[in-house]
C-alpha cells in the first residue's frame, strides 16, 4: 500500500500526505473486514485502539528495534532526505534516482513505524501520534532540525501526560494520549510564535531607521 501511495503521489496531482491518508483509510477498512470474515478471535477494539499497558516482552523488544532501526537509517538518508523534501529536482540532477530511492526507504519506515505502533496504540491511534506532534511542532519552530526536535518533545510530554490522565481518571490510554496530543496541537496554533492565530493577529510594529 505504502509503495502505491508514493507512486500516486508522484505521478498525479495529489499530495503526499493526502495520499498516504488515502491508502491508510483503505487498508484498515480492508484489514477490519478480513479479520471479521475470516471469524477470527481477535478482539477489533483491541486491534483498532491498542492497549499500551498491556505490552508484553515481545512486543516492547519490537517496539526498540524498530525505533533503533528508524533512527540509524534516518541518520544516514537525512541529508538527502531533506533535500528530496525541498528541491527533488536538484536532487535527481545531482544523483540520478538517489531521490527515488531515498523517497521509497523512508515510505518503508513509515510503515515500520506504522506497524511497530498498531501494537501500542492500534491502528486508528498510531497515525495521530505520528502526525499530530509534527503538525503542532511547525508553530514552534522554523528549519527542519527545530522542529524534529520540538516534535519529539512534544510527543514524549503527549505521552505521559495521556498516561498520567488514563492512570488517575481510568480511562483508556491509547485515547488519553492522542487527545493530550490534540490539546497540545490546538494550544499550538493558538499560541505559537510561528504561524499561529495569536501571531497572525498580532499588530506589525514599523520602525523609521
Amino acid at each position: 500500500m505504502q509503495v502505491l501511495q508514493g507512486l500516486v503521489s508522484r505521478v498525479t496531482v495529489q499530495r503526499e500526505d493526502a495520499s498516504l491518508a488515502s491508502f491508510h483509510l483503505v487498508s484498515l477498512a480492508l484489514g477490519v473486514l478480513i479479520v471479521s470474515l475470516s471469524g477470527s478471535s481477535v478482539d477489533l477494539i483491541h486491534v483498532l485502539f491498542g492497549s499500551v499497558l498491556a505490552l508484553d516482552d515481545g512486543a516492547v523488544l519490537m517496539l526498540a528495534g524498530a525505533a533503533t532501526i528508524t533512527l540509524i537509517v534516518l541518520a544516514v538518508i537525512y541529508r538527502a532526505l531533506v533535500l528530496e523534501c525541498v528541491d527533488p529536482t536538484f536532487l535527481r540532477s545531482m544523483g540520478g534516482r538517489t531521490g527515488m530511492v531515498v523517497h521509497h526507504v523512508f515510505l518503508a519506515l513509515v510503515v515500520l513505524s506504522l506497524v511497530a505502533g498498531f501494537h501500542a496504540m492500534g491502528t486508528l491511534m498510531a497515525v495521530g501520534i505520528m502526525i499530530l506532534p509534527a503538525t503542532a511542532a511547525r508553530f514552534w519552530a522554523r528549519g527542519v532540525d527545530r522542529m524534529i526536535c520540538v516534535s519529539v518533545a512534544i510527543a514524549v510530554l503527549s505521552i505521559l501526560a495521556g498516561l498520567i490522565v488514563s492512570f488517575h481518571v481510568d480511562v483508556p490510554s491509547g485515547p488519553a494520549i492522542i487527545l493530550a496530543t490534540g490539546v497540545i496541537y490546538l494550544m499550538s496554533m493558538a499560541f505559537g510564535p510561528i504561524g499561529s492565530l495569536r501571531s497572525l493577529k498580532a499588530p506589525a510594529w514599523h520602525y523609521r531607521s
